[in-house]
This record gives structure tokens, sequence and C-alpha cells, in this order.
């Protein structure tokens, strides 16, 4: 979660940028190629991109943005959810006593009918609404020893959580996911928000915000059959030496706080990843707007920042600004 007290910003549309090329408002676009130096609009927010002549075999897979770090993924007949927090209730300038609520409703008209959850931490803009989604659709989850102690006290039955540390592939029969040891951010005194871990469930379900305490931070690597390899991230703080061979066709990442707290975060990422040929920026939206509403960006997090960088380190990298429930249509 960002360290930053939120507050309204303007309301985003869907933008891309390409190679340099100058943001275009659109109902939803995927450039052609990487080589691309406009932005192509499409009237269909689930417009399935060109993705060039030497790309054309190559399986699809679907990604709608749920806000924040969350994304349905869809290919290969599976559904995979990472951090799919939908509910987005106010915290009041995250007010550790704000209770945890989660609306049903909004959760089951967007998350369809998934396979495996994937959680980066614990925070509650990243698990609030997976204990649902867990005891509601018996999918299994995947996390952090915290991760797996709190839906447990939050009544997830132990066999449906599988505990990880990074650095273990999973193959699920039809998709793979490589867990990768990573970190959470900091504020502009370099500490963590709700920090901690957990060695056992706690006595009661959490009841507050301030209950979930991090665990720890974990980035995924998931490819749904011969789709695009991408990475998943919820936090923009990463370990070098775990991201490097990585290498995936698209990188979602967590967009750093006006604070610049994570040392050359963009450009030790850009090259510990080996410039990807596709970056969606995510973590940018501010937790409480409707998903339902376009994404309202939150002025404290730096995706004007992290957009320029790209342009300029990585000219060739695809550039996609995502809204809330678009789906992108992407190829390896």
């Amino acid at each position: 979660m960002s360290d930053n007290e939120k507050t309204l910003g303007r309301r985003g549309l869907l933008r891309t940028a390409v190679a340099g090329a100058a943001f275009l408002p659109v109902a939803a676009t995927v450039p052609a190629t990487a080589a691309t130096t406009t932005a192509a609009a499409a009237a269909d927010p689930a417009a399935a991109a060109d993705p060039g002549p030497d790309r054309q075999g190559a399986s699809e897979t679907a990604f709608t943005w749920l806000g924040n770090s969350g994304w349905r993924i869809e290919g290969n007949g599976k559904t995979v959810l990472f951090d799919p927090y939908l509910t987005r209730f106010p915290t009041h300038g995250f007010d550790p006593a704000t209770p945890l609520t989660t609306a049903a409703d909004v959760v089951d008209a967007h998350i369809g009918k998934p396979d495996l959850i994937l959680v980066s931490h614990s925070h509650w803009d990243h698990v609030n609404d997976v204990p649902y989604i867990a005891k509601s659709r018996g999918v299994q989850v995947v996390g952090t020893a915290t991760t797996c102690h709190l839906l447990q006290a939050a009544g997830v039955d132990p066999a449906q959580l599988i505990v990880v540390k990074g650095g273990e592939v999973l193959d699920f029969g039809g998709y793979t996911v490589r867990v990768v040891a990573s970190l959470h951010s900091r504020n502009a005194k370099h500490r963590y928000w709700a920090p901690g871990t957990l060695t056992a469930p706690p006595a009661a379900p959490p009841r507050t915000i301030g209950e979930l305490v991090e665990g720890d931070t974990l980035a995924f690597q998931v490819r749904l059959g011969d789709g695009p390899s991408t990475l998943l991230t919820g936090a923009s703080d990463f370990v070098e030496h775990t991201y490097a061979g990585l290498r995936p066709d698209v990188a979602m990442i967590a967009v750093e706080s006006t604070a610049r707290t994570t040392h050359r975060y963009v450009p030790r990422l850009l090259q510990a990843l080996e410039l990807p040929r596709t970056v969606v920026p995510v973590h940018w939206d501010d937790f409480e707007t409707p998903l339902t509403d376009p994404a309202v960006q939150d002025p404290g997090m730096d995706l004007d920042g992290l957009l320029t960088q790209v342009r300029q380190l990585s000219p060739h990298t695809r550039l996609i600004r995502p809204e809330h429930l678009a789906t992108l249509h992407l190829r390896p």
C-alpha cells in the first residue's frame, strides 16, 4: 500500500504511450508493436492488440485491471486473480482502526471463475476481499506464511492455502507461477506501514486494517499456456538478484510515491528486468473511488515520473496506462 495520505486527484482517462508518443485519451487501447510511435484508439475496451507479424501465432492472455495492483488474468482456459481488492472502502487517512468490510456483490460481479488467487502481501488493499473469494469459490491461495495465517484466522480452510517464500516455480497444469521474493515500499522516514510477520494464526479474525500486517512481500511471474510471461508486483521496491533473469514479456510495475524513497527505483528495475517489451503502471489510483468509476490518480503517487523514466531509459518499451475494469489482450 502507499505511504501517503489519500486525497482525491483528477479523474484519469485511459491513455497509452509508445516509444515516447504523447498520451491520447481513448476508451481502451493496446499499441500494435513496441516500435509503434502513435497510440491507436479502440472503441471496444476489450479490443485485442495486433502483436505484429512475428507474434501472430502466439496465444493471447486477457488482463482486466481491478484497480490498485489487482488483476483478473484469463487465458488457456484458466483464470488467476492477483491482489483482488474490489470493495475499496474509505479509511479516513489510513486510520488503523478502520473496520474491514467486503462488498460481496461488487466482488462477485468482477472476479469471473477464478482457479487461483495470488497475494503479494497482507495489507488490506491487497488481501481484504481474499477470504470471501476463497471461501465462496473454494479456490487455492498462494501467499506468505503471514498471509496464510491471516486467511486461516478469517475462516479459510488451511487445505486451500499454499505457503511460499520466493524462488518456487509452481506448475498448476495449463499455467505456471514463479514466486519472487520482493520488498515493500517505505515512507519518507524509511519506515514501513503496518510491518510485522506472524508465526501462527491470530486467535481472532482480523477486524481492522491495522491488524493486517505486511508479512513480507512477494512478486509473481505468471504464464498461462504459451501466452506472455507477466511479472505482477504489489509494491514499489524489489530485490535485484531475485529479479535477475526473469525477462518478462509484460511487467505490471507498482508506481512509487513522489517521495521516491526507493533508491533509483525505475532505472534499477528496468535494468534488472532487461527492458521489458511492455510496461503497465499499477498501484497509482486511490483505493477508495468505486471500481465502476474512472480511476482517480493519487497525487502522492509518481505516475508521471515512472512514465517519463521508462520512455527515456527504454524508448522501445510499450507503455500502457490501464483503466478500471478495462481489459488488455496481450501476446508474448
